[in-house]
């Protein structure tokens, strides 16, 4: 599943589908992975991390850093990139942590904020964002954010590309190694390609969260 973006009312009803789809099909081993991007733009940050942390605990669970979880963790270690973080989505994170800062807070107020947020955020949601993993690969998949580099072997790739790129990724056919599962680039519906799938769907503005479920080498789309 790929940038949830704080859309804790999709999220919730994906995980409807995904337990009725475990009770049917009984798997061995299933394992849920996350493609990052949990947080800004849509409105409930904070319950949609509350669900999946809880969701952690009886689930064998993969979580992944996006590009917009990276940035915040940025502006925690330096507020003065607050304004910026505000038009990338996070006004409605700071919103859902009962925070919200006025139109062109000054840098102490900025410092101010920040200090707030660190302090009302749970303790268990700053540990979420910190050990979010930047890839996970099974079996022939490689699961990732943004993509990967052409030309770089999958262990040589730098975590910036992970969370961040697009056009010389998605413009490539190259064959990877492995089959890249990913999201951070928002299609009207699944992008299925020889060499990767983009899974993004724009939950945050479309109301469409799609879920990817692998069986051995079968792929379906919800």
């Amino acid at each position: 599943m790929a940038d949830i973006h704080g859309r804790a009312d999709l999220l919730s009803q994906m995980l409807t589908v995904i337990d009725a789809d475990l009770a049917r099909s009984r798997p061995q081993y299933p394992i849920h992975v996350f493609l990052g991007d949990y947080i800004d733009r849509g409105p409930e940050t904070c319950r949609t991390i509350d669900i999946l942390i809880r969701r952690s605990r009886n689930h064998k669970m993969v979580f992944l850093k996006g590009n917009h979880e990276e940035y915040m963790l940025e502006v925690i270690r330096d507020p003065s990139k607050l304004q910026e973080w505000k038009q990338f989505g996070g006004l409605q994170t700071l919103r859902s942590y009962g925070l919200n800062p006025s139109l062109n807070p000054s840098a102490e107020e900025q410092a101010d904020l920040i200090q707030r947020l660190i302090h009302t955020m749970p303790k268990s949601h700053f540990q979420f964002l910190q050990r979010l993993r930047p890839t996970f690969s099974c079996g022939d998949f490689f699961f990732v954010h943004a993509g990967v580099r052409p030309g770089v072997p999958l262990n040589n790739q730098q975590e910036h590309d992970l969370f961040w790129i697009r056009d010389e990724f998605l413009e490539t056919d190259e064959d990877f190694g492995k089959y890249i599962v990913h999201g951070h680039s928002p299609v009207q519906v699944p992008d299925i390609r020889p060499n990767r799938i983009n899974i993004d769907t724009g939950a945050y503005a479309t109301g469409n969260l799609t879920l990817l479920t692998i069986q051995g080498s079968r792929m379906l789309a919800l």
